[in-house]
């Protein structure tokens, strides 16, 4: 079974980018293991601080040379990515040459109210993992709207096809890891 380092775009407490990674995770059991990373304590990227480079970057820049995979869950600000997520993506792939996201598989998906469901965020966000050098999934492509109880307290979907929709994500992102196969991290 692969294991999935899953990013959340968001830090704010009752994150329904958050309730929807863990509603995938529990569609996953026994077909993937989610890792979650906190992006949160990651100092805004300054490239004065590889002087000194903060322990939490560090930490956070190991977990993803070691990752198998890379699940990618956004919001959207402004019709575009969460500055948080931009910093993370930025202290992993810093300094030059020792970009940490390469050759790493990954997708992508988020949830919003609105009707769109992080399109354009994902847009953005597809396009920069590709300048990375990371491998990222096509399709399905999942623009969630999120509406009340869609997802329970305990992370279950109480929608039947929104939940047959989102099995079949986990199931395309497994086949998807078994094609590409990365083993051993890429050198960047």
């Amino acid at each position: 079974m692969k294991t999935v380092t899953v990013i959340v775009g968001s830090a704010r407490t009752g994150s329904i980018n958050l309730k929807l990674a863990r509603a995938v995770e529990k569609l996953a059991q026994g077909r993937l293991a989610f890792d979650f990373v906190d992006i949160s304590g990651l100092p805004m990227y300054n490239d004065d601080l590889w002087a000194d480079t903060p322990e939490a970057v560090t930490v956070f820049k190991e977990k993803i040379a070691a990752a198998e995979a890379v699940l990618f869950v956004t919001p959207e600000f402004n019709r575009s990515l969460p500055p948080i997520l931009v910093n993370a993506l930025s202290w992993a792939s810093k300094p030059y040459g020792q970009n940490a996201w390469v050759g790493k598989p990954a997708a992508v998906m988020g949830t919003t109210p609105g009707a769109i469901g992080t399109a354009v965020a994902q847009s953005h966000l597809r396009y920069i993992c590709t300048v990375l050098d990371m491998l990222v999934m096509g399709q399905p492509e999942v623009y969630f709207q999120t509406k009340p109880g869609l997802i329970d307290d305990d992370f279950t979907v109480t929608d039947e096809t929104t939940k047959a929709f989102l099995t079949t994500f986990v199931e395309r992102f497994a086949a998807f890891l078994d094609r590409v196969d990365v083993k051993t991290p890429v050198a960047a």
